[in-house]
């Protein structure tokens, strides 16, 4: 397996929540199997919807999803 670091992303933005109410996460990964994989590893833990399409960002490895 090799390994790959993209370097080229949006920084993290930490927020914190003052009170209950909806929370979106952007989760960038190399490809679709990694952020599925790692959605449904949220999604056992927490009540959340599922995506069902990732995004691409035109000149940019990798994909991104929004749940």
């Amino acid at each position: 397996m090799h390994e790959h670091v993209v370097t080229d992303v949006d920084p993290i933005q930490e927020a914190h929540l003052s009170e209950p109410g909806l929370l979106v996460v952007d989760v960038a990964g190399m490809d679709d199997e990694s952020v599925f994989a790692f959605q449904a590893a949220v999604a056992e833990t927490w009540g959340t919807s599922v995506a069902v399409r990732t995004t691409r960002d035109v000149g940019q490895p990798g994909v991104r999803l929004r749940m």
